[in-house]
């Protein structure tokens, strides 16, 4: 899927590919999303008073929050996957707002969720930046990241045992556009690869400890797609919780 480019406008990026999006995330089962929902359920703290999402799309992920019981305020750069998510009545309010500079007070939540997102945006530590400083002290910053060692390969062929190849470097910060299809759908996806320590660094200047990390399985729902079976083998994500230092 991944393929070297020239750095993109992200919020143009999602915003001329919204409406494929939007079609990718809410059919059901369609993508591995769903091969890790309950476990990702399970990961996520417990509400608090107030909880907001950075980078929302089209709202699951605010509507998963939502059904556990979060007051949510989901926000993204696209106006057309935040009116998607509004339409779906995904939370209880809405911004549209860049990640790396969120229109809220200071200590404003005291959960924080970025789900997928990090990879997407063009300054990752600013946006962790941002999170930290919205976030109430003992609050907690959950992220859920494509693997950074997934990141930089692929498996040989689409079999179950399938070879995974390293290409390239690891230790460098790496723009990619990429395409894929699934199910009758065609979904364009851009963004940026980080190695694990520059993810970990980001949350350590921001005055972060991360408190939980996990690389999930998708278990027995992949046991019937060979291309989600393979995640058994190598985890596709990484999953990190954080709470403020001071």
């Amino acid at each position: 899927m991944v393929d070297q480019s020239p750095e993109h406008d992200a919020a143009q990026h999602w915003e001329s590919h919204a409406a494929e999006w939007t079609r990718w995330a809410r059919e059901p089962g369609h993508d591995v999303f769903w091969s890790y929902r309950e476990r990702f359920r399970e990961f996520v703290p417990a509400p608090g008073a107030s909880t907001l999402e950075i980078g929302c799309g089209e709202g699951r992920i605010s509507r998963e929050l939502t059904d556990l019981g979060h007051r949510v305020t989901a926000t993204d750069i696209s106006p057309s996957l935040l009116a998607a998510a509004e339409q779906a009545g995904s939370a209880d309010r809405y911004r549209l707002a860049d990640a790396a500079d969120l229109p809220f007070d200071d200590g404003e939540f005291d959960r924080v969720v970025a789900y997928n997102v990090l990879m997407d945006v063009p300054d990752m530590p600013a946006a962790v930046a941002e999170a930290a400083r919205v976030l109430a002290p003992g609050g907690h910053l959950t992220i859920s990241i494509v693997h950074p060692f997934i990141d930089r390969g692929a498996f040989a062929d689409d079999g179950p045992e399938a070879v995974f190849e390293v290409r390239g470097s690891y230790y460098e910060r790496k723009h990619f556009v990429g395409t894929e299809q699934r199910g009758g759908h065609v979904m364009h996806f851009a963004g940026w690869s980080h190695p694990l320590h520059d993810y970990t660094a980001a949350l350590t200047d921001a005055g972060l400890a991360i408190t939980a990390l996990h690389e999930p399985r998708p278990g027995e729902a992949g046991n019937g797609d060979a291309a989600v079976a393979r995640w058994n083998r190598l985890p596709l994500f990484l999953w990190l919780d954080a709470t403020h230092l001071r």
